[in-house]
């Protein structure tokens, strides 16, 4: 079932998108973050940074390594991590063990799978697994059926530039 994001999570959530855009723009995966206080304010974005071959810099792994340099334990909790796509279980790992709190995504790890099957791009090394798997009792949100269109667009190019 899709999540209804507020205005304020959509701000954020948009933002993620732009970010996944600039990623593929600059030929990476299309994936991008943004970490967000309690308050709202945004703390921290990132976005795939992949193409040099180093394949844990996800913006999701990047959000949690800043969380856990620059935020108190009980500021990571009360932190939202919203993002273009569900983490995968190197990013969900890394959230857990960094303490951040909620995770709002727009697109699911099983709905990312089905898309790039249907483009005929065989499954990477890592299996899709929910993040709730990886982080058991953590609160998740997702996927938010207005954005999909965006982000199906900008994976279907990311295969067709591949």
């Amino acid at each position: 079932m899709a999540y209804e994001p507020t205005a304020g999570e959509l701000v954020h959530l948009n933002r993620c998108v732009e970010l996944a855009a600039e990623a593929l723009d600059a030929g990476d995966e299309p994936f991008g973050t943004v970490l967000a206080a309690e308050s709202g304010e945004t703390l921290f974005e990132d976005r795939n940074r992949t193409a040099d071959g180093d394949q844990t810099r996800h913006p999701e792994f990047e959000a949690a390594r800043w969380a856990a340099a620059h935020l108190t334990p009980e500021e990571r909790a009360a932190a939202t991590v919203f993002t273009s796509g569900e983490h995968c279980p190197m990013c969900s790992a890394a959230h857990g063990w960094v303490g951040l709190g909620r995770i709002v995504y727009v697109l699911s790890s099983a709905q990312l799978a089905a898309w790039r099957a249907e483009l005929g791009v065989e499954p990477g090394p890592v299996a899709a697994i929910p993040v709730q798997e990886v982080v058991p009792g953590l609160p998740v949100d997702g996927p938010v059926a207005s954005l999909e269109a965006a982000m199906r667009d900008l994976h279907t190019r990311a295969v067709s530039a591949g």
